[in-house]
């Protein structure tokens, strides 16, 4: 009988796991220099927890039956986690607080089809307004220069603005337009019973998408109300705050037509798509979410939040052809050989001797039977073993190195 992983599951082998940190050393490192501290949530939740934030869909968790019937689930993504963590479980903290983290999530699929996924991301939570916005977003780019990602762009939207304007529209067809929309179909629009002014105005949304100028220009030609008139002025402070940093970034598009399946977002909504040898996918993305932690506060308090997260998996895809990534596991920088039977004990601790100290040494103990010595260097050149220890039974080593 063949053993295989269950269907949707996958092993990550040696490479896989050393390409796999490579990426997530890079990402933990910027964190840390943007002052984010690590949070480590539980991989199980209470089903309620999962779908209380809004931006969850029940038939993608991951079930589990709890103690007395309690409904559980694998989480499918971090943010509610977190948000529930932070106001029941540090609620004595003071705000901001900056949270990443590295973690599996899992999502049901169907058959066949990955269930385990990967993610990184940060967590802004307690503070609201441009420079919450700018700080998330300029992380975001950060994190892309960091990775040196080619070949991709950050696609910029506001759910606020963008649902305000589809307030404009007949609520017998408001949901019709807004699914038009963000999949930009323009034959739907024009295909439904619409006013001519109604259906230019939901063409023009769908065609507020370019540099970021160029639409805010754009938008504020429509008749706006005052509220939108001020949230197009915030997103006009954070493409200045975008453009004051003079070093290179992929490219940000303002796009009024990314509309979320889901009311989750609140403001400032973003994408990171990329080109992968699997066609172009989406390989992060975030935005604001201002009610969520209300949800979770015994009182009901609510506090401004807003962060984003990278699929680690997707990201793989997309850096394997550029050659950053580690071509082979780390070879080890020791073989320690005993030369007879005797010298076993005076062996193991030469390699221990050696492993000691602050710097990583990866030491190896040559652990088969006696062999010629030709063979053994043999062995440590197809390892790419550099230094061979000959340990004799009074613990003298012998120091040779491999070319």
């Amino acid at each position: 009988m063949a053993y295989h992983p269950p269907s949707g599951a996958r092993d990550l082998l040696p490479l896989d796991v050393a390409q796999k940190y490579w990426i997530e050393d890079r990402l933990e490192d910027l964190f840390q220099r943007w002052g984010y501290h690590r949070i480590i949530t539980s991989t199980v939740e209470n089903l309620d927890t999962l779908m209380a934030g809004g931006a969850i869909d029940r038939a993608t968790v991951v079930q589990l039956q709890g103690v007395a019937a309690q409904p559980l689930g694998l989480r499918p993504e971090l943010t509610a986690s977190i948000a529930r963590a932070a106001v029941t479980r540090m609620a004595q903290v003071s705000y901001p607080q900056r949270l990443y983290y590295t973690a599996n999530v899992f999502r049901q699929g169907s058959q066949g089809h990955q269930q385990e996924y990967y993610q990184a991301g940060v967590e802004l939570l307690g503070t609201g307004g441009t420079l919450a916005d700018g700080e998330a977003l300029m992380l975001l780019l950060d994190c892309l220069e960091q990775l040196k990602l080619q070949n991709s762009h950050v696609i910029v939207g506001d759910a606020g603005l963008t649902r305000s304007l589809l307030e404009g529209f007949p609520p017998s067809v408001r949901p019709q337009v807004r699914d038009a929309i963000a999949r930009l179909d323009r034959v739907q629009i024009e295909t439904l019973d619409l006013d001519p002014d109604v259906q230019t105005l939901a063409l023009t949304l769908m065609d507020l998408r370019g540099q970021p100028r160029d639409v805010l220009q754009a938008v504020s030609q429509l008749p706006l109300v005052q509220a939108q008139r001020d949230m197009v002025t915030e997103l006009k402070a954070l493409v200045e705050i975008l453009h004051a940093d003079p070093g290179p970034k992929p490219p940000v598009i303002l796009d009024l037509s990314l509309i979320q399946p889901f009311d989750y977002y609140t403001g400032l909504v973003f994408e990171v798509v990329v080109d992968t040898p699997q066609g172009r996918q989406v390989v992060g993305q975030g935005g604001r979410y201002d009610n969520l932690l209300g949800v979770f506060h015994p009182q009901g308090q609510s506090y401004p939040g807003i962060g984003f997260m990278f699929n680690l998996e997707i990201l793989h895809q997309a850096l394997l052809p550029t050659g950053v990534l580690p071509e082979a596991i780390a070879a080890s920088d020791w073989l320690v050989v005993p030369t007879q039977p005797q010298a076993a004990t005076a062996a193991f601790a030469y390699a221990q001797k050696i492993r000691q100290g602050s710097n990583l040494v990866r030491v190896e103990l040559y652990l088969e039977p006696e062999a010629a010595a030709a063979d053994i260097r043999s062995r440590a050149q197809a390892r790419r073993i550099r230094h061979i220890a000959w340990v004799g039974a009074d613990g003298t080593p012998e120091i040779e190195t491999v070319n």
